[in-house]
């Protein structure tokens, strides 16, 4: 299980970091800086699809939505956004 969680950790932080410089790019649209700012308010929100009060399951539709919704805003970008911020990634 240790290893999933790397794995998982590892994809997270690398499509993070995609995804912030496809934002950065000078024509990145307007759906993805939305898109962008819902994923940072349902982190940051009160409001959840499950409650964190209730043990474990709480905090795994964070876990398992906001990877989703990443991996979700990258799939839709234009080809060229992709590659620069694919690029950028690897640099």
């Amino acid at each position: 299980m240790f290893k999933r969680l790397t794995l998982l950790w590892t994809v997270l932080r690398g499509d993070a970091r995609q995804l912030w410089f496809a934002l950065r790019h000078p024509a990145a649209p307007g759906w993805l800086k939305l898109g962008a700012a819902l994923i940072v308010l349902y982190v940051f929100s009160p409001i959840d699809f499950i409650p964190d009060v209730i043990p474990f399951f709480g905090a795994m539709d964070d876990i398992v939505l906001v990877p989703l919704a990443i991996r979700w805003l990258l799939k839709r970008l234009p080809p060229e956004i992709a590659a620069a911020a694919a690029a950028r990634r690897g640099a």
